[in-house]
């Protein structure tokens, strides 16, 4: 009992010491970055240049005079981008005393081959007029919607489309189902069926029936 009442009070007293370096030690990689970054050849400040840290979904960007803070970690890597300038990268000194670092960048300007634009005349009224009535205007969501659940593309897809095996099981289950209950008796037939009649009377007017050539 007594050598656990000794190591109790042995691990009270380093717990909070090991806790308080902990926090020490985290406190004191945080850096507060300063900094301005300028053009190499006349020293002005270049607005709107990214500032990020790589491996981290965190950064900001320059304001108007091309000045930045932002808090940083001891070692982090800074990447600096900007369209008409290189990229450049930096790291944090490990070995750096306090908890704040200023940079100043240099940055060059950097060339970017657009692709090639042509420029043709505009077409006369005349020319507008044909290509405005006779374009073809591409379906919208609402339209393919429309196109797809239509009646004719339903036929098509029930006399196409294979059944799965869920549904195959169905189909067993109920063809069992109805010998069962038609066992010794005559089945009913669709010609005395009512909607069976409706439904060939409404395909005969619409023409199903005709030889398409």
């Amino acid at each position: 009992m007594k050598k656990f009442l000794l190591y109790l009070l042995i691990a009270a007293f380093f717990v909070p010491q090991s806790a308080n370096a902990q926090f020490e030690a985290a406190r004191d990689s945080v850096v507060q970055l300063y900094g301005i970054v300028m053009t190499a050849d006349s020293l002005v400040g270049i607005p709107a240049v990214s500032i990020v840290i790589k491996g981290q979904n965190r950064g900001t960007v320059t304001n108007g005079d091309g000045v930045f803070s932002i808090v940083v970690l001891k070692g982090d890597e800074v990447e600096m981008t900007h369209v008409s300038y290189k990229p450049k990268t930096i790291r944090i000194p490990r070995g750096i005393e306090g908890n704040q670092y200023s940079v100043v960048q240099l940055m060059v300007e950097d060339t970017v081959y657009l692709p090639a634009t042509i420029l043709k005349p505009r077409p006369t009224p005349e020319q507008f007029n044909r290509d405005f009535v006779n374009m073809r205007v591409p379906d919208d969501d609402i339209e393919i919607a429309r196109q797809n659940t239509s009646e004719a593309k339903r036929r098509v897809l029930l006399q196409t489309t294979p059944g799965d095996g869920g549904e195959a099981t169905r189909m067993q289950f109920r063809n069992i189902a109805n010998r069962a209950v038609y066992q010794g008796q005559v089945p009913p037939m669709n010609i005395f069926n009512p909607a069976a009649w409706a439904d060939f009377i409404e395909s005969w007017k619409r023409g199903d029936f005709k030889n398409k050539k």
